[in-house]
């Protein structure tokens, strides 16, 4: 997975966002916290969950399959960057 470490860097924070999250919902759980508060913070951490996997199969999809900004192909360019598009779509 280490493409670049520019990117690994960018993935690690998110991750450390993301257990950020998940101890926040372990306090509010220790705190007895009320439901809608727990329940939105699992919200948060799912829509964080899968703005991690969009990014890892972005960075995938142009490390293994086809970079848009590099394909001569324009055809398969095209298609590869509406792929991309409709992953961060289906993930939000």
């Amino acid at each position: 997975m280490n493409h670049a470490i520019e990117e690994s860097t960018k993935l690690k924070q998110r991750v450390r966002r993301l257990r950020g999250q998940i101890d926040a919902i372990e306090r509010a759980l220790d705190a007895g916290a009320d439901c809608a508060k727990i329940m939105q913070l699992v919200v948060s951490v799912r829509g964080a969950a899968n703005g991690l996997m969009a990014e890892l199969l972005e960075d995938h999809i142009r490390m293994h399959v086809a970079d848009p900004a590099r394909d001569r192909d324009r055809e398969r360019a095209r298609g590869t960057k509406h792929l991309i598009d409709v992953v961060h779509a289906y993930l939000r």
